[in-house]
């Protein structure tokens, strides 16, 4: 029980932090833009910050902070369980790093005057189904939710291993997402973050590997 409660109140943490990071930058974006410049200039700077951004940029942001919920999820399931040492601390990582990620996302969108309601169609802005896009059920990489209960109902290092498995194909979805957004985005940020998501998660694939083929292999 205890394991639990410490589990929930880092989730509970990482979440409120993604809050802060959105409610600082929406604050200081306030400051910078309304304390002392009249409508005008008010005006012109909000036309920069959609300009600076294209179809990619929102759709890539919308999509990713989706993808980024259902990986805090997952974490949420195996943290405090006794998953062994290794996979706890890989899922506090990302738990962390992820809710970090979705609160600057949500940020930029709003800053650009977009909506941050969880999409039902995505990919659309890289071509999926002709630019249509796709159920988000057939993202890939996202867990289905026989599977997201198949992680819930295992206990000890089985559900360790599944989790393994789970993050690496989610992560691998990710990146392809970020290594696409890299070439489509127009906004350096943007392209910044997703350039780093390709970087951290490809880390953390080859990391889940090797504990896949390691401590994990037997189970």
């Amino acid at each position: 029980m205890a394991a639990a409660a410490a589990a929930a109140a880092v989730a509970a943490a990482a979440v409120a932090a993604a809050e802060r990071t959105f409610k600082v930058y929406r604050r200081r974006q306030l400051l910078l833009t309304g304390a002392c410049l009249p409508l005008p200039l008010i005006l012109s700077g909000r036309a920069r910050a959609q300009t600076e951004a294209n179809d990619a940029d929102y759709g890539f942001c919308r999509d990713m902070s989706i993808h980024h919920f259902q990986a805090l999820a997952m974490c949420q399931r195996i943290l405090g369980r006794d998953t062994g040492d290794l996979v706890q601390a890989a899922a506090a990582e990302v738990l962390q790093n992820q809710a970090i990620e979705i609160g600057h996302m949500h940020a930029w969108l709003a800053d650009w005057g977009q909506s941050t309601v969880p999409p039902t169609l995505v990919m659309g802005w890289m071509g999926a189904n002709g630019g249509a896009g796709i159920p988000l059920s057939d993202m890939p990489g996202y867990a289905s939710a026989d599977e997201l209960t198949e992680l819930s109902l295992l206990t000890g290092r089985e559900r360790g291993k599944r989790w393994l498995e789970l993050m690496r194909a989610h992560h691998v979805g990710g990146v392809t997402m970020a290594s696409r957004a890299q070439d489509l985005v127009s906004s350096d940020k943007v392209r910044g973050l997703a350039s780093r998501q390709v970087a951290t998660q490809t880390y953390e694939i080859a990391q889940y590997d090797l504990l896949l083929e390691g401590p994990y292999a037997s189970i």
